[in-house]
């Protein structure tokens, strides 16, 4: 069988092939939480209008309604 590895145009990326999210996430949140990010956060948008962001898929079948 022919060995083909060596003729594909890989790119070659430091960022790693599996997210493996389940074992990288509890790093983020504890940095975040002792950088105090959320507080940042929050205290720079204190007194600001509360802005929501509705986001999601566009709707392929009319109008949104309840039954969405």
């Amino acid at each position: 069988m022919p060995d083909y590895k060596h003729t594909l145009n890989l790119p070659d990326s430091p960022f790693p092939m599996r997210g493996d999210l389940a074992k990288r996430e509890p790093g983020w949140v504890k940095s975040w939480q002792e950088k105090q990010r959320y507080e940042a956060i929050r205290k720079a948008a204190a007194g600001r209008p509360k802005f929501i962001l509705h986001d999601g898929p566009p709707y392929a079948n009319g109008d949104i309604h309840i039954g969405h």
